[in-house]
């Protein structure tokens, strides 16, 4: 391969695993292999399906021992939807997300496989959020049920009747078909009609409780107050700052930030230049020794396509630099890297700061004339012996079949995919149907 990489693979096939050549790409292991990396079957559906299934399990135990009878029945039910609206909420917090994946990445790569390709899946934390709010959901409306059938206090009555209606608004929005038509409605829901629904709820918790000294010493005005703390912290932290943009081509838009922040590779930023209404998260791009980062921002939508045509000189930030998927990467001896058109942004902080041995598959249209000299010239110092597809040139590649080769000749232990939606399961489920550990963006948020 030589160092300019804008070639598909060429080298003379050697024999992978299981004596199967690499350029030929075998069956699944087995049909329970094929089934459980099937996406519906994907870390994130089991922890749905896991939340559930426990509140199941709470319901019909509560119904053995009579806990969803009584005059105490509003309270206990009120008790679940609490808890479960806190999961719900906590779970998707910057801090707590760092914390999980710094928590799974501590394992040494002398662990089982096994054991670190699961740990690697913790990404999929975004299936406690969801199996949470379904089941917050579900527990609120049956306690305003069992407030209204024993005539519970009118401000109580009035302020719940409120909550459902968002509740069920935020779950409506969010359903799949939903989210994806109308991905603007269902976040501008998720965050307004958020916020509405946890000023109700505590207007409500204070009718219940009797005033708002009892709320401030029960457990349920504590608990309100560390979601009110966690939803309010990334705001707290809301600024807009100066950016440089550089435009390679009038499809990507490279975006450099240096106002004393340098975040930790691998992390995101979201950024926004209406903070109230539309917010993007992309990979941040630091570069060891230099202060400061960039963003790559392609052109993939309207509003990506105005920044690209329009760029600011000022965006949005808030919170703290955030985890991503191919943070995992730490986990494994040696990685592959697929990444499609501008899916190089969030792998390049990874090749840079070379922590683990790794190798790049980049397929995009005339990388050069796209992202830029620059750009690929900095990649490749770092991955002389990277694989860059011009599509353009040599057509769409088999990127199953692609990254099975490049995974077997590089014999890494995973294969990290940064792609599209289609692609990116392609891949994904096709590498793990062969028992390769494989990972990618699930898009659940």
């Amino acid at each position: 391969m030589t160092t300019t990489g804008l070639r598909p693979v060429s080298t003379p096939p050697r024999t992978g695993p299981a004596g199967h050549p690499d350029d030929v790409l075998p069956p699944p292991v087995s049909t329970l292999r094929r089934v459980l990396a099937h996406p519906r079957f994907m870390h994130h559906h089991r922890l749905v399906a896991a939340v559930l299934a426990g509140n199941a399990a709470l319901l019909a135990y509560g119904l053995a021992v009579g806990w969803w009878h009584g005059p105490g029945a509003a309270d206990g039910l009120g008790v679940a939807a609490l808890a479960n609206v806190a999961l719900a909420v906590l779970i998707r917090q910057q801090y707590v997300i760092n914390l999980l994946f710094r928590l799974a990445t501590r394992a040494p790569t002398r662990w089982p496989l096994r054991v670190r390709a699961t740990l690697g899946k913790v990404y999929h934390f975004g299936g406690l959020h969801v199996g949470a709010a379904l089941a917050g959901t579900a527990w609120f409306l049956a306690q305003l049920g069992a407030l209204t059938a024993r005539g519970g206090p009118p401000g109580a009555l009035v302020t719940g009747y409120a909550v459902a209606v968002l509740l069920l608004a935020v779950v409506g929005t969010a359903l799949p078909p939903v989210r994806s038509r109308r991905h603007d409605l269902f976040e501008r829901t998720h965050r307004l009609g958020g916020w509405a629904a946890l000023l109700l709820l505590w207007a409500q918790a204070g009718f219940l409780a009797g005033g708002p000294v009892a709320l401030a010493a029960s457990p349920q005005g504590w608990v309100l107050a560390v979601l009110t703390a966690s939803i309010a912290l990334p705001w707290l932290r809301l600024r807009r700052v100066p950016v440089v943009v550089q435009r390679p081509s009038s499809h990507v838009a490279l975006v450099h930030f240096d106002h004393g922040v340098t975040p930790f590779p691998g992390s995101s930023t979201a950024v926004s230049r209406s903070p109230l209404w539309e917010w993007h998260s992309f990979a941040n791009v630091p570069t060891p020794g230099r202060s400061g980062f960039r963003l790559t921002v392609s052109r993939a939508g309207d509003w990506t396509g105005r920044f690209v045509d329009d760029p600011p000189r000022r965006v949005w930030v808030k919170g703290i630099s955030t985890a991503g998927v191919a943070n995992i990467e730490t986990l494994f001896r040696r990685v592959l890297y697929v990444a499609t058109g501008s899916g190089i942004g969030p792998v390049l902080p990874h090749l840079l700061a070379g922590q683990v041995p790794a190798h790049l598959v980049w397929v995009a249209r005339r990388h050069r004339e796209t992202f830029g000299d620059d750009l690929v010239d900095e990649i490749l110092a770092h991955q002389p012996d990277a694989l860059l597809w011009d599509t353009a040139r040599d057509g769409k590649p088999d990127m199953l079949r692609l990254a099975w080769q490049a995974c077997r000749r590089y014999d890494a232990e995973a294969v990290i995919c940064i792609s599209n939606r289609p692609l990116t399961w392609q891949v994904v489920r096709g590498m793990e149907e062969r028992g390769v550990p494989a990972y990618g963006a699930i898009w659940d948020s």
